[in-house]
């Protein structure tokens, strides 16, 4: 009767060896301290308060943002000294044309940063409660200058103004001593919704910036598997 061959024990292989220590826990990682909950609670609020400022300056942007994507048709007002509320609240926010007859006095100049033109914001003849604000080309600014007769710009009421009018109803007033009417409006002249695209790339970037801070504190506050 022949004996079994001799079989010698079967060594594990690397990959075998490999499964294994992945599955045991590092001894070294284990020897670390925790993270400090203390920090890791001040950097979410942190990042909370971070992605709430942009999507504030995100719905402050809203009414630009509209303007932007209303299209280039302008809406005809005809003249505004005899425009009802009724003809101009349907316009709010909109691109319109209008004419009009602005009062000399009674308005304010004044200037922007970076540009060369001044500005005027003038009211309409009769209406204390609508005014235009007209760009003056430079070297225009004499005592020779008339304001024009049409207008072609956005039509807004004076306290949902864009950033670059925020403000302005103030100044008037504190330069006047004529008080505005709360429901006045603002047609400023020359503000296309072409030229308004700067609201929908900050807005973006606003929007971009607060989905990134979600994305952090996501991250943060996920429990790791064991």
């Amino acid at each position: 009767m022949t004996g079994l061959p001799n079989e010698s024990p079967s060594l594990p292989s690397a990959l075998e060896l490999a499964g294994a220590e992945r599955d045991e826990p590092d001894p070294e990682l284990l020897a670390l301290p925790d993270p400090p909950k203390r920090d890791r609670t001040l950097t979410v609020v942190v990042l909370i308060v971070a992605a709430l400022a942009a999507l504030t300056m995100v719905f402050a942007l809203r009414r630009d943002v509209a303007y932007a994507l209303g299209g280039s048709s302008a809406v005809t007002l005809g003249d505004l000294h005899v425009a009802s509320a009724a003809t101009l609240a349907p316009s709010d926010n909109h691109f319109v044309r209008a004419d009009a007859m602005l009062g000399a006095a009674g308005g304010i100049r004044y200037e922007r940063p970076f540009a060369s033109d001044t500005f005027r914001t003038l009211p309409v003849a009769g209406r204390p409660d609508v005014w235009v604000d007209v760009r003056v080309p430079a070297g225009e600014e004499t005592g020779r200058w008339e304001p024009p007769h049409s207008f072609a710009g956005r039509l807004v009421r004076f306290d949902a103004a864009g950033p670059r009018h925020r403000g302005l109803a103030r100044a008037i007033e504190q330069t006047t001593g004529d008080r505005i009417p709360a429901d006045a409006w603002l047609l400023v002249d020359g503000e296309e919704p072409d030229g308004s695209r700067w609201a929908l790339v900050l807005a973006a970037l606003f929007l971009g910036f607060a989905a990134w801070n979600v994305v952090a504190i996501a991250r943060i506050v996920r429990k790791v598997k064991a």
